[in-house]
């Protein structure tokens, strides 16, 4: 679920700003950008952050605005001089023309040495009170987010439930559909003298029974309504409520394939497209 928190912490000597940004995906996965002399730390921090958010895909950005000296950077001059001399050859090898080194030189790896003292114990633990208010605040911005996509879903769920019990008063005329035409085609090719009125009516039995939509309505009905007590609950339910939505899908399509009514596959369709849009949303559900 897409969510965004900030937190800042202000020491003595530098300020230390943590930020996370997080989406919707099936497993946790972590990106972290932290200041260098805080990498000893990225595994507790990685973990921290797992436990808390559960699952989904966060960017953990993490920087520090230092107001005392922390560290005191120098330029490693033998790794300076090492560039240096292998762009001069290049260049010469290669025939091209004097170019401005230095600016090249200052943008590679390891030019720079800076000297930093370990983290003490005051300062993780202010880390690790900032990057657990940042995520109190990701955890707000989705609850947020989530109630409003509650609603949206509740909403589709009631008309799903709306258009189920608008099948039945399309049911008694479509069983009387299919027995008359049924008759009629009996009689387009027997006479009338040799139909068996008895047999016909055990075999219109036996056919009405294999087109029969009760059973599936009433599943589709006890789904609707497992899925409105899921999403209430007060843990992460996106996996099964997305079980529940194959559910409801498999329900609407054996009516819709039993239906042999034009009325109750154009209901069938339009459960299918609130469906859809239910999934849709899902897709941002922790």
């Amino acid at each position: 679920m897409t969510g965004f928190g900030k937190a800042i912490c202000e020491l003595p000597n530098k300020k230390i700003l943590v930020e996370i940004k997080t989406l919707n995906s099936k497993q946790m996965e972590i990106n972290a950008k932290l200041p260098v002399y805080y990498r000893e730390k990225e595994t507790e921090i990685r973990s921290f952050v797992t436990a808390k958010l559960e699952r989904g895909k966060a960017d953990v950005y993490i920087n520090v605005e230092n107001n005392g000296g922390y560290a005191e950077a120098s330029i490693n001059k033998d790794v300076l001089k090492a560039h240096y001399n292998e762009l001069r050859q290049i260049a010469s090898e290669l025939g091209e023309n004097p170019v401005d080194y230095m600016n090249l030189l200052m943008n590679m790896p390891d030019i720079f040495n800076t000297n930093t003292t370990e983290i003490n114990d005051a300062e993780w633990t202010a880390l690790m009170e900032t990057i657990h208010q940042a995520i109190l605040n990701v955890d707000e911005f989705r609850i947020n987010e989530g109630n409003i996509l509650c609603e949206d879903v509740m909403k589709r769920i009631a008309m799903i439930e709306g258009l189920l019990n608008g099948i039945e008063p399309y049911e008694a005329n479509r069983i009387r559909a299919i027995k008359d035409k049924l008759w009629k085609n009996l009689n387009d090719m027997l006479e009338a003298s040799k139909i068996d009125n008895n047999r016909f009516e055990q075999e219109i039995i036996y056919y009405l029974e294999k087109i029969d939509i009760t059973e599936e309505k009433t599943r589709l009905k006890k789904h609707l309504d497992y899925f409105t007590d899921t999403i209430s609950s007060a843990v992460s339910q996106g996996k099964k409520l997305s079980f529940v939505c194959q559910e409801i899908g498999r329900e609407i399509n054996t009516i819709g394939s039993k239906a042999n009514d034009v009325n109750i596959q154009q209901i069938v369709v339009q459960m299918k497209d609130e469906l859809e849009k239910i999934k849709e949303q899902l897709m941002n559900i922790l």
